[in-house]
């Protein structure tokens, strides 16, 4: 997947290491078969974490996943991602869903979340044309 999303200003990260990542390096650096596989994994897992104040669709087919980078090599996995409002109050909390999704399956990667919140998640950005439909 590539990164459609412009750098952006008002962003936050969280990482589970004293590693410093910018959003500059999400994507992947090594995109083969092996990547494919993982990028596959990650995304079924991130498809299980759901916004505690909006539990009907997972915030991947919601749309709040941006991008995700992997980097096999060092065994890092960097997520772009936003909340569904600037002032999320749980905001915190789906960070920390977010990345134990991810090292529930990687529990040796290192794992940075970016929140941005340019562009501002829209409709258009669920993943599922029907549930566009609900939400135009």
């Amino acid at each position: 997947m590539t990164n459609p999303i412009p750098p952006a200003h008002n962003k936050r990260q969280a990482s589970n290491s004293s590693d410093t990542h910018h959003a500059g390096s999400i994507g992947s650096t090594h995109h083969d078969h092996a990547n494919d596989e993982l990028h596959a994994l990650i995304e079924t897992q991130l498809q299980g974490v759901y916004d505690p104040e909006f539990p009907v669709i997972d915030i991947f087919t919601l749309g709040l996943i941006y991008d995700i980078g992997i980097d096999i090599t060092q065994e890092s996995v960097q997520i772009l991602m936003t909340f569904t409002t600037p002032a999320c109050p749980m905001g915190e909390m789906l960070e920390q869903m977010v990345k134990q999704a991810v090292l529930d399956v990687l529990p040796t990667y290192d794992v940075t979340i970016t929140i941005t919140f340019e562009p501002m998640r829209s409709p258009k950005m669920i993943k599922d044309e029907d549930l566009q439909r609900m939400f135009e």
